[in-house]
């Protein structure tokens, strides 16, 4: 049975999207609107428990402390994971791929060994990757999709062999829209004996994750897609892999002992997280994950694919439109990039802006994508739960608008 994508029955919980009816906002994958739920309960920790949490022994500290761990073991139950402490709060899923590149990176690579990721890779799970391998005289290999978008078997057997120690690859990407076969990536990396990362910085907020089943040794993400605030990110990570890591940062909260010579590492997650946390943020990261289960994951993920696949047909159905990924609309996870033949994309976004419609355009922080697939920027709608397909309708419209502008 198909989804209604008609009707909205969420555009109401978020106050931007109510208090301007007029936007077509198709920029989620850069970040997604936030519930009103979520606004709320950032302001409820400055009003209710605003305090240092941690070391503090009262109430207000310990309310802020428990607060930040209620939303650890959210996030753990979230992607699947049985132990809250193998969550880390960082800023961004950027500053947990560098995290985890440049702790694990040092520890495990030497020279002539390779760290594989996919061609597909937002440039947080790129450069990162650059500098270890430079810094080790390690090899930095790349996975390609074929003409679908797909990474095969064959290029992942091709790929990942006895020299690989490290794989980190994007669950979804940001510029393809596509899913990655992770499981069978990571199948084949863990029977090299190499580390597994997931980046789901894309796939979180819209399909059901689970780092069991993804069979992954360490996944990022950023709150901010997902309908939480900004500034606040996570890393889950095996406590195996964890504890056998060095801290990234250093400083307070993060320490067991000092001494005038050395320092103890506090146990995980605190050996990752120094200084003051933005635990307001945090708890409203809680409030954001709530948010997404008290509707229903499945329906907000079959609503999703939905909009996306409806999105990819009628832009099909242009004919001055070029989509940049696969054919197959029900491959499109969340995003849809394409070009309008003979424009620009800076200018088809700013024509678009004109008439109300919100979509992105550049590159992406996917340069070694576009440069592989010979293309210098694209066009990319995203869509979220809150859309519906009177968004999509009103970007056509204003696709038809900016081809006249150019063209009579």
């Amino acid at each position: 049975m198909s989804t209604d994508i008609a009707t909205n029955p969420y555009k109401a919980d978020f106050p931007l999207l109510a208090s301007h009816p007029e936007l077509a906002f198709l920029d989620s994958a850069a970040t997604a609107q936030r519930p009103a739920a979520v606004l709320d309960a950032q302001r409820s920790f400055y009003e209710t428990m605003n305090a240092n949490p941690l070391r503090g022994l009262y109430q207000l500290s310990v309310d802020a402390t428990q607060a930040i761990e209620d939303a650890r073991a959210k996030v753990a139950r979230f992607v699947g994971a049985t132990d809250p402490a193998e969550v880390v709060f960082t800023r961004n899923a950027s500053e947990s791929l560098n995290l985890i590149a440049k702790t694990l990176g040092p520890t495990v690579l030497h020279e002539g060994d390779e760290v594989c990721i996919s061609i597909m890779e937002h440039h947080s799970n790129l450069i990162p990757w650059q500098q270890v391998c430079r810094a080790a005289g390690a090899r930095l290999v790349y996975l390609r999709p074929d003409e679908h978008g797909v990474i095969t078997d064959e290029e992942i057997a091709n790929k990942i062999g006895p020299r690989t120690r490290i794989v980190s690859v994007t669950h979804v990407s940001n510029v393809l829209g596509v899913e990655n076969p992770v499981r069978a990536i990571a199948d084949a990396a863990h029977a090299q004996g190499a580390t597994v990362i997931a980046d789901a910085a894309q796939s979180l907020p819209h399909v059901h994750v689970d780092v069991r089943a993804l069979g992954v040794d360490a996944l990022a993400f950023s709150a901010h897609k997902l309908g939480g605030p900004m500034g606040i990110g996570g890393l889950w990570g095996t406590r195996e892999l964890l504890e056998s890591l060095p801290p990234f940062l250093t400083g307070g909260e993060m320490i067991d002992s000092v001494t005038e010579d050395d320092a103890v590492w506090a146990p995980i997650p605190e050996k990752f997280e120094a200084g003051t946390q933005d635990a307001a943020g945090i708890y409203a990261t809680g409030a954001a994950i709530d948010y997404i289960c008290g509707h229903g994951r499945d329906e907000l993920e079959a609503r999703e694919r939905e909009l996306a696949a409806c999105l990819c047909e009628q832009l099909q159905a242009l004919p001055f439109i070029q989509i940049v990924g696969p054919a197959d609309p029900r491959a499109h996870v969340g995003a849809v990039s394409f070009n309008v033949e003979g424009i620009h994309p800076h200018d088809v976004s700013s024509l678009l802006d004109t008439k109300d419609v919100a979509i992105r355009a550049g590159h992406h922080c996917a340069q070694p994508l576009l440069t592989w697939m010979g293309i210098e920027s694209c066009c990319r709608a995203s869509v979220a739960f809150y859309n519906d397909r009177a968004d999509i309708d009103k970007l056509v419209d204003g696709l038809k608008f900016v081809w006249e502008v150019f063209h009579g």
